[in-house]
């Protein structure tokens, strides 16, 4: 994620640093997965005496977990965008206090305050 020092950008811009992030982790997750499965056609189906069938398994767990979080992620930032423009981005979720600062530039997404979380 590529954004100004913190402090300078505005809410929207950090959500939208950071959409962008997570779609760009989103499309090589995505194309990573397909070499995998691809791959994986051209080895035995026989993962218990295969020595790299276990590798290769693993490395298809690992990449669908990390493409199902990049899309969670996208998700969040997409309800941060909807908080932001109904007026309630900021504003803890459980307690109603606001969310510092400090957090936001770290976590646009928060739904919640550092007490609640």
């Amino acid at each position: 994620m590529t954004l100004p020092e913190s402090g300078t950008a505005s809410p929207r811009q950090r959500i939208a640093a950071e959409r962008a992030d997570a779609v760009h982790r989103i499309d090589f997750l995505t194309a990573r997965l397909a070499d995998i499965v691809e791959g994986s056609h051209l080895t035995t189906d026989d993962d218990e005496h295969d020595p790299e069938g276990a590798t290769v398994a693993f490395e298809r767990a690992q990449t669908a977990t990390l493409l199902a979080e990049a899309r969670r992620e996208v998700d969040e930032l997409d309800a941060a965008e909807h908080r932001l423009d109904s007026g309630t981005y900021g504003a803890c979720e459980k307690c109603g206090h606001p969310i510092s600062e400090e957090r936001l530039d770290v976590l646009p997404a928060a739904r919640r305050c550092i007490d609640c979380a």
